[in-house]
């Protein structure tokens, strides 16, 4: 045959190349679109940004702050202020009072973390001897409202002083190597101590009453003695715990074991007060009125070596701290049985009673 047969596959035809190209310059495109987004996108600030506050006259940003404010939104117009005097510059005086202003926004707000420090920012650009005075209520109230007792009797001796001195709660009172522990450092242990010590009683408790009663014992450690007691153990805990991490004994097994059991305990106790709190609710009315019905049991007998003695009715604030611990346990009960049979029920739990009951054999064998 003249002719031979081609038994070969014919090659394909390239129909991609132009498709291909313009799929190429299209995704280029899109990407540079996703920067061009990326750049001018707006930051997380909001609609009252730097650049938008710019925009404004100081007149008009005064406006916008004070709408915000009239509105409730604080934390808004306490930014807005803020952006503002990042792209201006003012006076130190009027650069002061508008840092004051934010203060008292932020502190509106329920921020009084920050409402200090917008507060202390106030005082280091300049001092206006009309604004002290403001500055110090406000300071003692965000210091209160932060339950920070200890912080607060500081910032009032550094406030009140006539001899000024150049950090309240400066004072070295212990020593651990290189490491210094302040008069302060001390303060905020204790009132850490207090803290942990009333954490049972907080979920059943307003926040004012939990600040009184924080207060109180937290007075007790005006006493230096008691104050002396408090560090000597707290150096003894923290020189062993110490120790005990360079010899390693968080690796140890009777040691994890143990950690776990305190945390199975910690987290079912925590549990137990977040359910508490939400069922039950201590009010100052409840407290009274426990104590009217039950003043049989708040008398002070006689004093039998006095003949002249004669029993006396306690006072509802000398039992006030007892009454609270009474109500609570009898209110507490219910909500903590109905609570434990709700997860009984929840994870299937089955008590075999039968099964802790003796045998007849072990009966026979008694």
């Amino acid at each position: 045959m003249a002719d031979e047969l081609n038994f070969s596959l014919p090659e394909k035809k390239r129909k991609y190349s132009f498709t291909s190209g313009i799929i190429i310059i299209l995704l280029l495109i899109l990407v540079g679109q996703g920067a061009v987004n990326f750049l001018i996108r707006p930051s997380n600030q909001g609609p009252y940004s730097a650049n938008t506050v710019s925009a404004l006259s100081p007149e008009q940003v005064k406006q916008l702050a004070s709408r915000l404010a009239g509105r409730n939104l604080y934390t808004r117009a306490a930014k807005v202020w803020r952006d503002y005097l990042v792209l201006n510059k003012l006076p130190d005086k009027e650069h002061a009072r508008i840092l004051f202003q934010i203060g008292t926004l932020f502190e509106k707000a329920g921020s009084y973390a920050e409402a200090i420090e917008y507060y202390y920012r106030s005082e280091a650009i300049a001092k206006i001897g009309e604004l002290e005075p403001q500055i110090n209520a406000h300071i003692k109230n965000c210091f209160e409202r932060l339950g920070k007792f200890s912080a607060l009797r500081y910032e009032l001796m550094d406030r009140t002083s006539f001899k000024k001195t150049k950090n309240a709660g400066g004072k070295i009172v212990a020593e651990i190597g290189a490491e210094k522990i302040t008069e302060a450092d001390l303060g905020a242990l204790i009132e850490a101590a207090i803290e942990n010590q009333l954490a049972p009683m907080a979920a059943f408790m307003t926040t004012d009453q939990l600040y009184e009663q924080k207060n109180k014992i937290l007075e007790q450690y005006n006493d230096p003695s008691a104050k002396q007691q408090f560090l000597q153990s707290w150096l003894a805990q923290e020189v062993l715990y110490r120790q005990g991490l360079k010899e390693d004994l968080m690796q140890k097994p009777e040691t994890k074991k143990l950690i776990e059991e305190l945390t199975r305990s910690l987290l079912s106790q925590q549990l137990m007060n977040a359910e508490l709190a939400g069922k039950i609710n201590i009010t100052e009315t409840d407290l009274q009125t426990y104590y009217q019905a039950n003043k049989g049991k708040f008398i002070e007998p006689a004093n039998k070596e006095d003949p002249n003695s004669t029993e006396r009715q306690k006072s509802f604030d000398e039992v006030r701290d007892q009454v609270t611990s009474e109500l609570v346990g009898r209110k507490s009960q219910d909500v903590q049985q109905s609570f434990i049979k709700q997860l009984m029920d929840k994870y299937n739990v089955i008590i075999h009673s039968s099964a802790l009951m003796p045998t007849e054999q072990s009966k026979d064998d008694k």
